[in-house]
């Protein structure tokens, strides 16, 4: 799948140092463990429709920065991304509004590159989408049924039967544990699985918690001839298959929205260490959820930021990146309409420090030496910000130093025109 044009990240004199991140399954601050001396980054990407909104950009930015922060340790990133450009939802969407899905997913993924392109994000090396790689999920599927994890639940409306994970039985023959992801109890896991794309409900099932991993095919909805019939893929199995593929397994860090802890991130390690005898990641980092109009920014609510209409409406990329690391990544916050008039003000206060002549300057490597320090304390973009505030209201020995600080560690531009398209 074809990515976007990576933006330039200017050099810095000295290193930074690697960030201490929050990790979700240990519930501790960790320096994650590097992969053959890479930082290897998995970040689940979008289910084309509705793209791309705030809660999408506030999840992609905070990864971006941490890859700008191992960047900046001399540390070599290698980022992982998928698209689900086949799904339940995709499909409900294209049928309601009379589109094809293929089509209706390909606009939406157009519409994201040209998105993330524009906010300038770093793009992933392995860009890949669920439909690329139909045979190697089903060679995944078909391997745990092999193994025991694996169990055909019939159907009303389909000639073959799906294919369910075990989660009792792959607790005993792997090394994983409910719960080594999402340390939930078991009636959360139970309400978080029928709120995110699970079916505890469902008749046939050895356990309420197990997940599909093979939906056979029905009428009317897009299926694939595979070794375990035709059909299409389950969602965790997905990200199984493609993180591991592209990064291998026990890579630095899975990543993704709160709302995937449970159940899909949960489920993407089971599967994985059920193959391959190895954790998925060594730490999982997730962002807090967005509100808007009072409620979680939710595609089902409708209440939703597109980031393409704020630059429609002539916002400022560097502003809309300022209005969402004025909170920290793991934080829960609402958007409100006048957080871009406010993230503009601060774009123009700062440029205006970076062209002022000061009779006290501050010392532009002590300022460097302080944006660092809270970059490598689990991403603190909020104490960068009021540290960049402080600097540039008094100003700089060395603008410059900082304009490309700023450029390098936050993604904000300071000195040159924005491309305004890809």
């Amino acid at each position: 799948m074809r990515t976007w044009t990576a933006p330039t990240i200017p050099s810095l004199p000295g290193t930074g140092q690697p960030p201490r991140l929050f990790n979700t399954a240990s519930g501790r601050l960790e320096h994650p463990p590097l992969s053959n001396e890479q930082a290897t980054l998995y970040v689940c990407g979008i289910t084309p429709y509705d793209a791309t909104h705030l809660g999408h950009a506030a999840t992609y930015l905070a990864f971006d920065v941490m890859q700008r922060a191992w960047i900046d340790a001399g540390i070599e990133t290698v980022y992982a991304q998928n698209i689900t450009d086949v799904d339940d939802p995709l499909l409900e969407r294209a049928k309601a509004t009379g589109v094809d899905w293929k089509h209706l997913a390909d606009d939406q993924i157009s519409l994201f590159r040209s998105d993330m392109f524009r906010l300038g994000m770093l793009p992933p090396q392995h860009y890949v989408a669920v439909t690329e790689r139909i045979e190697e999920i089903a060679g995944a599927v078909a391997r745990l049924r092999e193994l025991g994890l694996a169990y055909e639940v019939p159907t009303a409306d389909s000639e073959g039967d799906d294919l369910y994970f075990d989660v009792r039985q792959a607790q005993v023959a792997s090394e994983w544990r409910l719960g080594d992801v999402a340390p939930y109890d078991a009636q959360l896991m139970r309400q978080l699985s029928a709120e995110r794309g699970g079916d505890p409900q469902r008749e046939g099932k050895r356990d309420p918690l197990d997940p599909l991993l093979w939906r056979a095919a029905r009428e009317g909805e897009p299926s694939w001839p595979s070794e375990v019939g035709a059909g299409r893929p389950g969602w965790h199995i997905e990200c199984s298959v493609i993180a591991a593929g592209a990064l291998g397994n026990a890579f630095t860090v899975q990543g993704g929205g709160a709302d995937l802890v449970f159940p899909h991130h949960e489920f993407t390690a089971a599967h994985a260490t059920a193959l391959s005898g190895t954790p998925l990641a060594h730490a999982y980092c997730h962002v807090g959820l967005i509100s808007y109009q009072g409620h979680k920014m939710s595609k089902s609510r409708g209440n939703l930021v597109l980031v393409s209409r704020l630059l429609e409406a002539g916002a400022n990329p560097s502003a809309i990146r300022l209005g969402i690391l004025a909170h920290h990544y793991r934080s829960e916050w609402e958007w409100f309409d006048e957080d871009l008039q406010t993230a503009h003000r601060r774009l123009h206060a700062w440029r205006e420090g970076i062209a002022r002549v000061s009779d006290d300057p501050l010392d532009a490597h002590e300022v460097l030496a302080q944006l660092r320090q809270a970059l490598a304390n689990d991403l603190d973009t909020p104490v960068m910000l009021a540290t960049l505030d402080a600097a540039l209201d008094r100003g700089v020995d060395q603008p410059g130093l900082i304009a490309d600080a700023v450029e390098a560690l936050l993604g904000v531009t300071l000195l040159q025109a924005e491309v305004p398209a890809n």
